[in-house]
């Protein structure tokens, strides 16, 4: 299912059949190099998993990032709710595999996530839980209008917490 449409960009749910190409992904060191450690092939199904069971909960999550072109899946990008100091925030999160970094695409498929998170989730605020070490992350962030909130302890190591309000 599409969910969101950019210049060369669709993003779309998850599915099954998405297992190999997104394990090529999340099992490349470099590209997970901000995460604790590159995933195996049951964490990526067990992520596909989740991201499923978030659009049936929530409505939202992780959706697989496409080239319009080919439909090729180069990561994903979404919404999907955290807690952060002890208050569910929604962030936007991304992957994008190294093969596709700097060609705009993450910040592309970001922004079309936060118009969505925006304009059809009626959120007022939207944050990214970034590494400080991964600057390609932050200029994503701060590209969308992100700005840093704070630091908080996420994930077992003290993280950004980059964020945006409503236009």
């Amino acid at each position: 299912m599409i969910i969101i449409e950019t210049e060369r960009l669709i993003l779309r749910e998850f599915n099954n059949n998405d297992v190999m190409i997104l394990y090529s992904i999340f099992s490349d060191a470099e590209t997970m190099k901000y995460y604790p450690s590159p995933f195996n092939l049951e964490q990526t199904k067990n992520w596909i998993e989740k991201n499923k069971q978030r659009y049936r909960e929530d409505g939202y999550g992780l959706w697989a990032v496409c080239l319009k072109e080919s439909q090729e899946i180069i990561g994903d990008c979404g919404l999907v709710k955290q807690i952060v100091d002890g208050k569910t925030e929604v962030e936007i999160g991304y992957h994008i595999h190294k093969n596709h970094w700097s060609k705009g695409y993450a910040t592309e498929a970001a922004k079309s996530c936060m118009k969505y998170g925006f304009d059809r989730l009626g959120q007022d605020k939207l944050i990214s839980i970034i590494d400080p070490k991964n600057g390609p992350s932050i200029r994503v962030a701060e590209k969308n209008g992100f700005i840093k909130e704070k630091e908080s302890f996420i994930f077992n190591k003290i993280h950004d917490i980059y964020s945006v309000q409503v236009w």
